[in-house]
């Protein structure tokens, strides 16, 4: 029991950025969905090319994540593309906050959820780094 429960702390971090990002990704490469959970219309073939592309990267790399969780030689690795995945996101989130105003309120959680995990995946990788 104990294992488990160490297991699931170590993986926490990639547990749920999983949780948030693949259905993000999902509902990125819906365009019939999108506008009923953000305030966006798609309303050019470049635009769904774009967030069909952006929907793939955000799969892509949860499987990377998903790696990790199972398959300890990549934990490390899914832990630090969990880091640069979250600081960026928040760092563009941020800058755009600055240059363009504030977004609607998903993109306002998504903001803080990206600083939390990106930080909390800096300590998880500081307390559970392996050795490679």
């Amino acid at each position: 029991m104990k294992s488990k429960i160490n297991w699931i702390l170590q993986n926490l971090h990639l547990i749920i950025s999983l949780s948030i990002v693949v259905p993000t990704a999902i509902i990125y490469g819906s365009p019939s969905i999108l506008p009923e959970y953000l305030n966006i219309k798609v309303n050019t073939v470049d635009f769904s090319n774009m967030l069909k592309a952006i929907t793939c990267l955000y799969l892509g790399i949860s499987f990377i994540w998903i790696l990790g969780i199972w398959r300890t030689e990549y934990w490390k690795t899914a832990t630090q593309l969990n880091v640069l995945f979250m600081l960026s996101l928040a760092t563009g989130r941020a800058i755009s906050m600055i240059m363009d105003g504030f977004p609607t309120g998903g993109y306002i959680f998504g903001i803080i959820a990206e600083f939390v995990l990106g930080f909390y995946s800096i300590f998880q990788l500081k307390k559970y780094n392996r050795r490679e």
